[in-house]
């Protein structure tokens, strides 16, 4: 795998949809079932090559992305819990230089160059909660759940000493206090003890004892537990009386809830990195678990003005600790070929556990990489996991490699079809030249057209679009919606195609049920939306985010596909998020002839949905496209865009005849002059803010 800053937009679309697709699952392990299958580290390798990917390219961002989504859907045995104001997740980083953007980010935001004081909290590795108060009696409990809907855990937290389940007089009528149950060390150790003693099952971690032990159907199991919590952030308030997360945490403790001393305020980037240092110095000794320290913006009011991101919000960032590193042998280095033709070299390596994982592959990204720094077969290799999904290969010791090590050749032809694989000037990649002739592209490109957030066609995976495609049963997207006629006939050939029929349900592994699932997946997608439909097509650079821009702005593939032909790019390039480049790769994927034969058999089978606008509907500037230029006084660019989409509209950055609105500050330039050419209505800061109210 290589480094994000080398990848095309298409394989970073595909990359993103396969992010996607593990996260979930492994959110689903780790919040529905207390039973994680990768370790922390794992995990926000995952959530970090994710996040490095969506910035780099911000029109990929997918609907079911990792960064929209909170946790997992709650169990069914559970009572559910609908949080009035989100549970919300915060975005990753893992060093004091991405900690330095992030502040950069926020003072942008707010256009200002003045320092901005942080609370540093410890990040607790225990299991979020929400406890809901009334006229100062505790009154109900809620895991974090899906971010949206919690379990009912009121019982539960009633057993935890350490929660008030009364208030003195003067809080809010209503007051949701947020924290961390956790287990301390030492009571985990205990309670596994017991367990060996017992017989029972070990818990893998304090983290998992804790979840484990909160969310029993039977409150009296969570009794005999020992577990503790921390109070750091509030829900639903009728009345707040604080202005700064420090006066909040004064407030908590006169509340009677215990919150952690390590909690600082920090002012200048050397005190958040000096207060890391100390953290990360003292962890070992902490009676209780934590993987790193979370920064929020101290003010109450500068929060309310950076406001969210989707799901995670401007204000507030998570800095985990490195990732651990281990050496091991560099047992072979193979390539793998991608949807794109892109050669990726992977290092075999002795298995070896790097942060609780046991790790046999690492990515070797590109052959200027494995040239950079000398990779070999044999070598003894420093591995490491962080921002990369898979281990990356840090270095090689040179002091342990072999005598009759010999540089590693990159091959100049493709593994999988023999083709020529050739790599241009201004790429670090070199592709194959077999296009669909080369059963390893061919293969990626069907397996991303029946993908989740593709057709999405439950029963043709990985694994079966492999064998269909060796068995010439499935060559192009159209034959997969000829299968069924195809399947007829009465021979007795387990292989038989032409009219004695293709007869799936006589193959290894196949039967009647399994056909027929098949059959009924099938032709529940010959009906498709836009989105789907033209993301399906594996437009280069088009991922999920621009397939629905498209959609959006084109209403109907007939229009798109119409402009694109005629190589009509004016409304195509005037769309945020879709430049130059990209809308190049769009037009000439649309006139390269095989790919409109493609389309044209698709479409004898599959009914492609207009676009229908379901976006709020309740402003003046909804469904409206809305350009700013100049220097806005009463609020920053970035707070004015966040506004006009949080009314429905979209926001352009380039003004056409498409355009609605050109909001105009102080300085405007040629955005104006082409508004008043256009005949476009333009609005001074104070119309705009009036029509956000409307």
């Amino acid at each position: 795998m290589k480094n994000v800053q080398d990848l095309s937009r298409e394989e970073a679309a595909a990359e993103l949809a396969a992010l996607a697709q593990k996260i979930a699952a492994a959110d689903n392990a780790y919040y529905q079932n207390d039973a994680p299958d990768l370790t922390d580290a794992e995990y926000d390798a995952l959530k970090h090559r994710n996040a490095a990917i969506e910035q780099l390219f911000p029109d990929l961002v997918r609907v079911d992305s990792p960064s929209k989504r909170v946790g997992a859907a709650v169990q069914s045995k559970f009572s559910k819990i609908e949080h009035r104001f989100p549970m919300l997740s915060l975005g990753d980083v893992f060093s004091i230089a991405e900690v330095e953007d992030f502040v950069q980010s926020v003072k942008r935001f707010l256009n200002t160059a003045e320092n901005i004081a942080f609370m540093a909290e410890p990040k607790i590795d225990g299991l979020s909660f929400a406890a809901r108060y009334e006229n100062g009696v505790f009154v109900s409990g809620a895991t974090r759940g899906d971010g949206v809907v919690g379990e009912d855990i009121t019982e539960n937290l009633k057993t935890l000493k350490q929660l008030p389940l009364m208030l003195p007089q003067g809080v809010p009528s209503v007051l949701e206090v947020r924290g961390e149950v956790y287990m301390a060390k030492r009571d985990f150790l205990a309670l596994n003890e017991r367990h060996a003693a017992e017989k029972k099952k070990l818990f893998a971690n304090p983290r998992n004892a804790a979840a484990g032990s909160l969310r029993q159907l039977n409150p009296r199991i969570t009794a005999e537990r020992k577990l503790s919590l921390w109070a750091y952030t509030w829900g639903e308030v009728s009345e707040r009386q604080w202005t700064t997360q420090a006066e909040f945490f004064d407030e908590l403790e006169a509340w009677g809830f215990p919150v952690n001393p390590l909690n600082k305020v920090c002012t200048t980037l050397t005190e958040i990195e000096d207060n890391f240092k100390h953290i990360t110095e003292i962890r070992a000794e902490l009676p209780y678990d934590i993987d790193g320290v979370v920064y929020k913006v101290n003010s109450i009011e500068l929060q309310n003005r950076l406001g969210f991101l989707t799901r995670t919000p401007r204000w507030a960032i998570a800095h985990k600790f490195p990732a651990e590193q281990a050496l091991t042998r560099i047992n072979a280095i193979r390539i793998q070929v991608g949807r794109t033709g892109a050669l990726t070299p992977v290092a075999d390596l002795e298995p070896v556990n790097v942060g609780g994982v046991l790790v046999s592959h690492a990515t070797l990204h590109n052959e200027d990489e494995i040239k950079r720094k000398d990779i070999r077969v044999g070598d003894m290799a420093v591995v490491q996991r962080a921002g990369d999904v898979i281990p990356q290969v840090v270095e090689v010791r040179l002091d342990k490699r072999p005598a009759d090590s010999v540089p590693f050749e990159f091959p100049t032809t493709c593994p999988e079809c023999g083709a020529h694989a050739i790599r241009e000037e201004d790429e670090a990649i070199r592709r194959c030249t077999g296009g669909l002739t080369c059963p390893a592209q061919a293969k990626e490109r069907l397996k991303h057209f029946v993908s989740k957030e593709a057709f999405d066609i439950v029963g043709l995976g990985d694994k079966v679009i492999e064998q269909f495609y060796d068995d010439g049963i499935i060559k192009h997207p159209a034959d997969i919606f000829t299968i069924e006629e195809r399947n007829g006939g009465a021979s007795d050939d387990l292989f038989a195609f032409g009219d004695d029929g293709l007869h799936l349900e006589r193959r290894n592994g196949w039967g009647k049920l399994s056909v027929d699932n098949l059959f009924k997946a099938i032709n529940a997608r010959r009906t498709i939306s836009l989105p789907r439909f033209i993301y399906a097509l594996g437009i280069p650079q088009v991922g999920s985010a621009t397939a629905l821009l498209l959609a959006q702005n084109y209403g109907s593939f007939d229009a798109l596909q119409a402009d694109m032909t005629a190589r009509e790019t004016a409304k195509l390039v005037a769309i945020d998020g879709i430049g130059g480049e990209m809308g190049n790769d769009i037009v000439e994927f649309f006139n390269e002839q095989h790919n409109i034969n493609e389309i044209n058999k698709l479409r004898q089978y599959v009914q492609v949905e207009n676009y229908v606008d379901e976006r709020r509907t309740d402003s003046v500037l909804s469904a409206k496209t809305v350009v700013f230029t100049g220097t806005l006084e009463q609020m920053t660019r970035a707070e004015a865009k966040a506004l006009a989409q949080k009314c429905g509209a979209k926001v352009a950055g380039s003004v056409s005849a498409h355009t609605d609105y050109v909001v105009v500050g102080a300085d405007a330039g040629s955005k104006a002059k082409k508004a008043a050419e256009l005949g476009i209505r333009t609005l001074t800061e104070e119309e705009f803010i009036k029509m956000t109210t409307v």
